[in-house]
């Protein structure tokens, strides 16, 4: 195999999940209007100012709305990783996910193109966002877009991930949707998303030390920095790392001859 076959795929797997977001406009819709309506309701009901910790000095003082932006963006890339596993589900059942897994390219390969094809959907999606939230004066600076992009690419492979594991141990499409929201509202809720992590360790240490260890936590922090054009590395090195670990155990989910659906009894596909 040559670097213009593996590049052939990359596109072939890319163009494919493009074309069935394109065809999907209500997955778009509802990922643009879930953080909208998300940001018009707690921007309404908490017209306070908060000390957060967007960028040092710690102390700097934002409107609400400013401050939950990032987890907002960080939940649009988690309902997409999600759907994204969902379709993953999907097309074992008929069968489509069988006839890319059977391609003579190694399956980590395949699977990682699956994945950079979900996180270029979701680009998109949090860009959109963007305009739109422009009109609710959520004033980013010009180079936070560009800045912003690395973290964005980062975030959206380790939530993708996260679904591909999800998806490597769930046999039914039916029971996917119930496993999404165990996932999805625990962890959203569960981090620095809606209120900063100093705030939570006054009312409580367990939750605090829970928000902590969440990656999603610091995929919100990772972003909330890079929108300001500032790196924070901690969180940036926490994300890498839980990346590695979801994308390496879903690769062995996924190994049909080891991994969770051979000890399942389910096709390789």
């Amino acid at each position: 195999m040559t670097a213009v076959h593996y590049l052939r795929c990359l596109r072939g797997i890319v163009v494919r999940e493009a074309l069935r977001f394109l065809h999907q406009r209500g997955r778009f819709i509802a990922a643009l209007v879930r953080p909208l309506v998300w940001l018009f309701i707690f921007a309404a009901g908490f017209r306070t100012v908060l000390g957060v910790s967007i960028i040092p000095p710690y102390e700097t003082y934002v409107p609400y709305e400013v401050y939950i932006t990032p987890g907002l963006i960080g939940m649009i890339q988690l309902f997409n990783g999600m759907q994204s596993s969902l379709s993953m589900v999907y097309d074992r059942e008929m069968g489509s996910m069988k006839t890319l897994l059977v391609s003579p390219l190694p399956r980590w390969y395949l699977l990682t193109c699956k994945l950079l094809a979900g996180v270029a959907v979701s680009i998109l999606q949090v860009y959109a966002f963007l305009i739109v939230a422009a009109f609710w004066e959520i004033d980013v600076p010009v180079l936070g877009y560009v800045s912003l992009l690395p973290a964005l690419v980062l975030s959206g492979l380790m939530l993708g991930a996260l679904g591909m594991l999800l998806s490597s141990a769930i046999k039914q499409l039916e029971n996917f949707a119930g496993v999404m929201n165990f996932v999805i509202f625990p962890m959203f809720f569960a981090s620095s998303t809606l209120y900063p992590l100093w705030k939570i360790k006054e009312s409580s240490l367990l939750l605090y030390n829970i928000c902590a260890f969440n990656p999603f936590t610091h995929a919100v922090e990772m972003i909330r920095f890079a929108l300001y054009g500032q790196v924070n590395t901690f969180s940036s090195l926490y994300v890498l790392a839980s990346l590695a670990l979801f994308l390496g155990l879903a690769i062995y989910g996924y190994d049909p001859g080891r991994g969770l659906i051979a000890r399942r009894g389910a096709p390789a596909g």
